[in-house]
């Protein structure tokens, strides 16, 4: 079974810890994100959260379809930030498409 390309980029950035897990975790950083991934399985909460970041941070959000928990390595995360810019353009152009670009604005 072949690994998609972003699932690789997210074990990159879990390696380097470029990356940061979980909605309060997100919210002690100050600056330095490039990409946001949220669960596709998050509640409104979450993404209530996560679009508070995106504006926060003026950076993309992207929905994710596959199996978030495993690709983590975290039970019951649902919100991660990138913290690395070359590994989240990597992400962004990718075209996997078990992502996609969140595009609706508000709430």
């Amino acid at each position: 079974m072949e690994q998609s390309k972003v699932r690789s980029y997210i074990g990159f950035c879990l390696r380097a810890r470029k990356i940061t897990l979980g909605s309060s975790a997100i919210g002690t950083l100050n600056g330095g994100v490039y990409l946001l991934i949220l669960d596709c399985k998050a509640k409104k909460n979450s993404l209530r959260y996560a679009l508070k970041y995106k504006n926060r941070f003026s950076c993309p959000l992207v929905i994710c379809n596959d199996d978030f928990e495993d690709i983590v390595k975290k039970p019951l995360c649902r919100l991660v930030a990138i913290r690395d810019k070359n590994l989240a353009d990597a992400i962004l152009k990718s075209g996997d498409k078990c992502y996609e670009l969140y595009t609706e604005g508000g709430e």
